[in-house]
């Protein structure tokens, strides 16, 4: 039953089936063969998406988008350039570092690229930059946008593994900053390689001017984040203060949205969070149905016959992670992969808090690894480019990014690795 699960799954997947109704056909066809009352199906879909820690995700996506709206972007780039422009290749550096300001807001990755990349591609073509590396750097910075908190895949895999979310909040920050430091790296080498053009004159003075400007933007993540770790609201609450911050700003403070615009985001919004939540509750049936039939601990059964070598299976689960990536979209691929290899990593006496970050991380990185590459998607549409020349570009960042998924899964600094 198993394999005709799977088998009807990746047959829909092939057919352009979209992925709720992928998993949703296939479970249920697998369930009407084995027997299995249909009144169950229902159930736990109505189960699946019973949580709390749910309401945060359409508020977070809502921030994010009135933030990615009008000024703020515009401003943090600024901000970035004051900072970093100076040097060689300047506006590359800029591009991360103004990714990863942005991901503070918006936890998105798709919001993140298009945020940053609107506001810097005309800058970044201006003064020669080789188009197809800027758009594909850009798009590998928004992969930070899943990464540092507030970040909806981790909220989704937080509910799905019933662990805190707060906890994985505060622990998404240095595998955030290390993806930016090192992509940042890989942009300077390239800079004096290509012999990029220096930026502004470093000043104080325009430091200080940018980040007054920046201040209203950069107060988001220390509203929100400060108030989930100071306990004085939880991370769902805080994403309803994050909304009405956001409209604050957005129409009072930098009045760059009116009403109807504000409308159509709200329209927007809501069909992002309504495609999420299907997929949510068609994979909480996926879950329970492997979850009856010992699929979890079948699978991790066999992969421990393998080898008993903690490092080596971890490899081959960062392996199946990232392969999942290139073909799954993140949310989705998240909540099909943790009821199955969860248990697995427990075996090893790896946290699940660091887990969660292995799994947030590597699913990031399918963001620009096509055919679901939805960062390299919006890149392309805002650049005009052709897909493949920026797919062609993006091979240094990925590789980037890959050894700092391989730095979160092996160096201790990062949760609770317990392997020997």
């Amino acid at each position: 039953m198993t394999l005709l699960l799977f088998g009807l799954f990746f047959l829909f997947m092939l057919l352009g089936v979209p992925i709720a109704f992928a998993i949703g056909a296939s479970t249920l066809y697998a369930l009407h063969q084995s027997g299995v009352p249909l009144m169950v199906v229902t159930q736990q879909m109505f189960q699946g998406i019973n949580s709390f820690a749910l309401v945060a995700i359409p508020m977070f996506i809502l921030a994010g988008d009135l933030m990615a709206q009008g000024k703020v972007s515009e401003k943090l780039v600024s901000f970035a350039d004051s900072l970093v422009g100076f040097m060689r290749g300047g506006l590359s550096v800029v591009s991360v570092m103004a990714g990863m300001f942005f991901a503070a807001i918006s936890g998105s990755g798709a919001a993140t690229t298009a945020a940053v990349g609107s506001s810097l591609v005309p800058e970044l073509k201006r003064k020669g930059y080789d188009p197809a590396s800027a758009a594909s750097l850009i798009a590998a910075s928004g992969t930070i946008g899943v990464v540092i908190p507030p970040s909806v895949p981790m909220i989704i895999y937080a509910v799905i593994a019933q662990q805190s979310v707060s906890k994985l909040f505060l622990n998404g920050f240095l595998p955030g900053l290390a993806m930016g430091l090192g992509l940042m790296a890989i942009a300077i080498a390239q800079a004096y390689k290509r012999q990029y053009p220096k930026g502004t004159p470093l000043s104080l003075a325009t430091i200080w001017h940018t980040f007054k400007d920046a201040s209203w933007g950069l107060m988001t993540p220390v509203i929100i984040l400060g108030g989930i770790f100071s306990g004085i609201f939880t991370p769902s609450e805080a994403a309803v203060v994050a909304v009405n911050y956001a409209m604050l700003v957005s129409l009072f403070v930098y009045r760059d949205l009116t009403l109807p615009q504000a409308y159509k985001l709200l329209i927007r919004s809501a069909m992002t969070t309504a495609v999420i939540m299907l997929v949510i509750a068609m994979s909480a049936v996926l879950s329970w149905t492997l979850s009856s039939w010992q699929v979890p601990g079948a699978i991790a059964q066999a992969v421990l016959s393998l080898s008993t070598n903690p490092y080596v299976i971890m490899l081959l689960i960062v392996g199946i992670i990232l392969l999942t990536g290139v073909f799954i979209e993140t949310a989705s691929a998240l909540i099909i992969l943790t009821p199955v290899l969860l248990p697995l990593v427990l075996q090893l006496g790896i946290d699940p808090i660091h887990f969660g970050l292995i799994i947030v991380v590597g699913l990031s990185i399918g963001m620009i690894t096509p055919p679901v590459a939805i960062n390299l998607y919006v890149a392309s549409s805002i650049t005009q480019l052709p897909l493949e020349r920026i797919t062609r570009a993006i091979i240094p960042y990925l590789l980037g990014l890959i050894g700092v998924l391989l730095l979160v899964v092996y160096v201790p600094i990062w949760m609770g690795w317990s392997g020997n």
